[in-house]
């Protein structure tokens, strides 16, 4: 077991990629309740906390919603396996990164437990800001795991199929789910500092392209 004091904020927030090669191993329960607990200490819209965690492991749920996923990304990715493979499509999945998401589509259902962050009056929203009164705790959701040596990714690729799912999990007419996150301990990979473009570069001062040199050696 991973003892979670051992890892500071800062390295958990510089070490917390997608993981998406997950080992169907279980998760003891007094870990995951570790997990969501720390997970609804985030940051929520007003405090008014219209959320829930819809936590998954029936495998008959899982294997349907899947299955929707894998169609859902062989409509948007498998037919462009071979190009991007290669190199040749521009911006996106690299070839890696595809492989690692070819995998959680096709394991999806491997992972032990899957979190659904659900968002309640957020149903007919319009606003596409409306996700921002929940992601921010779906991030410590992540980080919690991270510390326990958990993996997860962040994926709504299950999408299209929204009634459907608020049918099968029993979700109230005017809640939508703002992801799927799927847990597991990583089978493959490790916890890595996810390759971003420098922070110089897309850092702007008080108006767009105003950039400064970094002073100082920062936290790394």
């Amino acid at each position: 077991m991973v003892d979670p004091a051992s890892l500071s904020v800062l390295d958990a927030l510089h070490s917390t990629p997608a993981r998406r090669y997950l080992a169907p191993d279980p998760i003891p329960d007094d870990v995951l309740w570790e997990v969501l607990d720390a997970a609804v200490r985030g940051p929520s819209g007003g405090n008014a906390q219209q959320w829930g965690w819809v936590v998954v492991t029936d495998p008959g749920v899982k294997g349907t919603v899947a299955a929707w996923y894998r169609e859902n990304w062989d409509r948007a990715y498998g037919a462009r396996r071979a190009q991007i493979l290669a190199g040749e499509v521009d911006g996106g999945l690299t070839p890696r990164g595809y492989l690692g998401a070819e995998h959680l589509a096709h394991h999806l259902a491997d992972a032990p437990v899957w979190v659904f962050p659900v968002l309640r009056g957020a149903a007919d929203a319009t606003s596409p800001r409306v996700g921002s009164s929940i992601y921010g705790a779906v991030q410590q959701l992540c980080l919690a795991a991270r510390a326990h040596g958990i993996g997860t990714s962040l994926t709504t690729l299950y999408g299209g199929h929204e009634d459907e799912l608020r049918a099968l999990l029993g979700l109230p007419a005017d809640a939508l789910t703002m992801a799927l996150v799927p847990l597991g301990y990583p089978s493959q990979g490790r916890w890595a500092q996810p390759k971003r473009r420098p922070v110089e570069e897309v850092v702007h001062w008080e108006r767009w392209g105003q950039h400064r040199a970094r002073t100082g050696g920062g936290v790394r």
